[in-house]
């Protein structure tokens, strides 16, 4: 097997864990994870030959795009004080702390390596964590609080990383000069993105065509990431920056088939690129267990303390923080997404695994050091980032299920119901306001107007059945029978207009273009 065959089985594996999960109850990336680990002991299987400088640009960019799509700025922006207190913040405690034992467990480990170190395997993975949690049913609170940590540590994680990885190889370090770098990183990654955001925005209005404007999404968060990282800035947040903006202000209400192309491209982008990343950790394990040879049991111990320590001081700066922002929270009139009790605590400290970043991290120490000699304890390192990568990614990925069952954690889907029953009923009624206001300047004929003001209550009961009840319901339940079985006889027919079209294509003479193009508008007609 090859390189390229290797990443055909990585692909394949990609999709097939989506459903397996789904039927065993197990976060695909989890299960992607295992089959990596198959394919490394596996000696028809070759090593992976990535350079290790090339897989946070490869891997990371579209991860952090399709996540920042399912979010907002407004969302970002309501729950800055919850996302700095439980993540931003924890990055720093967390290196420190494993920092510390590192240095003092290791022998000859120095600080400066010892703090890489904890910077790589600070930051729990936002594609882990978003992956999970969407699949576990968790409330939607703490979906949000879980996104933003994971989408936010990172930003914080890799500018410490750098940080210690320059005062280890040039053997001095700076305490102003290294805040000041974590300051230029973000202002420069804020300032590209927002400009580069603006200018897709621009380029996708002088576009004006939904398969040019997606191509355009996917080049987005490949291009705010390389131009940041070339003027010192943080990649990741110059594509957190680019997707919020254009989540924001590239938005039309009218491109519907921007809109639903868009939603489906992105949905196998973020399905496949998950899948081949943490396939790839799965595969990189062979060689982090390659660096332990003679001296297992000494490293496996070093292993043990540091995940010990990335765990432990996790769930003992939740409790605290969590309490202090629900004082906070109680205290001011906002709209917080906070953990409101302690098994939605305990859920997210146990939701806190490491993945895609920290093995990109630990696989970029570099071999040598500003004087020619080797790294100060690269293997030691690489080893001991492996062993926390695993524990929490596997043990953690595969018992969290269990706990969120145990513990009886669970969206509140009554209140979910209701927001979406809440947005019928003023979609209703904006359909019902611009048919008012066509009258005004058209004269309709009165059943021509009544068919209209049917058809926007229909609106609402096509997105919540329930919304009925608000606008008496009873009076139009023989009308929603109607409209039901004229949808389904509707649908009968367009199927057999799809179908005599698609048998069109085989025809001799026939232009396939043009059959696609009708079958095009077959399709958005369906959807309608």
């Amino acid at each position: 097997m090859d390189q390229l065959a290797l990443l055909f089985v990585l692909l394949l594996g990609a999709l097939v864990s989506v459903p397996v999960g789904d039927r065993f109850g197990l976060p695909a990336p989890v299960l992607m994870t295992l089959l990596g680990i198959v394919l490394a002991v596996l000696d028809f299987v070759p090593n992976v030959d990535i350079p290790p400088e090339l897989i946070l640009p490869a891997l990371l960019p579209p991860l952090l795009y399709a996540a920042v799509r399912r979010t907002s700025w407004r969302q970002f922006t309501a729950n800055v004080r919850p996302i700095f207190l439980l993540a931003v913040a924890l990055v720093f405690v967390t290196t420190l702390c494993v920092a510390l034992v590192a240095h003092a467990i290791v022998p000859g480990l120095p600080v400066a390596a010892a703090v890489a170190l904890g910077a790589l395997v600070a930051p729990p993975d936002p594609v882990a964590a978003t992956a999970v949690a969407g699949q576990l049913g968790l409330p939607r609170r703490l979906v949000s609080i879980l996104e933003g940590e994971g989408l936010f540590n990172d930003v914080t994680a890799i500018v410490l990383y750098h940080v210690a990885i320059a005062a280890a190889v040039s053997g001095s370090f700076g305490l102003g000069e290294a805040a000041f770098e974590l300051v230029l990183s973000a202002v420069v990654a804020v300032a590209m993105g927002l400009a580069l955001g603006w200018g897709a925005n621009k380029l996708m209005n002088l576009l004006d065509d939904a398969t040019l404007q997606i191509g355009l999404t996917l080049l987005v968060p490949y291009v705010s990431y390389v131009l940041a990282e070339e003027l010192h800035g943080s990649g990741v947040l110059a594509v957190l920056t680019t997707a919020l903006f254009l989540a924001e202000y590239a938005t039309d209400a009218d491109d519907v088939m921007t809109r639903l192309a868009g939603h489906t491209f992105w949905d196998i982008v973020d399905t496949l690129v998950t899948g081949v990343a943490f396939g790839l950790i799965g595969l990189e394990l062979h060689n982090a267990l390659r660096t332990a040879a003679g001296h297992w049991a000494q490293m496996l111990g070093w292993a043990a303390a540091v995940v010990g320590v990335v765990v432990l001081v996790r769930l003992v700066w939740l409790l605290p923080a969590t309490w202090l922002t629900k004082r906070l929270h109680a205290k001011r009139d906002i709209d917080e997404e906070i953990p409101m009790s302690w098994r939605e605590t305990v859920v997210m400290w146990w939701a806190g695994m490491r993945g895609v970043a920290s093995v990109a991290l630990a696989l970029a120490i570099p071999l040598t050091v500003d004087d020619g000699s080797g790294f100060p304890d690269r293997d030691e390192i690489v080893f001991i980032a492996f062993g926390v990568i695993m524990a929490t990614l596997v043990l953690q990925g595969l018992t969290l299920p269990w706990l969120v069952k145990r513990l009886g954690v669970r969206a509140d889907t009554g209140r979910e119901q209701e927001f979406e029953r809440q947005l019928a009923v003023r979609a209703a009624r904006a359909a019902k306001r611009r048919l008012k206001e066509i009258e005004e300047v058209e004269e309709l004929p009165d059943e021509l107007s009544e068919q209209m003001l049917r058809r926007a209550f229909e609106i609402g009961v096509r997105i919540s059945p329930d919304m009925g009840e608000e606008e008496r319901r009873e009076a139009h339940e023989q009308r929603v029978r109607r409209l039901k079985r004229v949808r389904r006889i509707q649908g009968e027919m367009l199927s057999a207009a799809r179908h005599e079209v698609l048998a069109a294509r085989s025809e001799p003479g026939a232009d396939p273009e043009i059959v696609d193009r009708v079958l095009r508008h077959l399709d958005v007609r369906s959807l309608r």
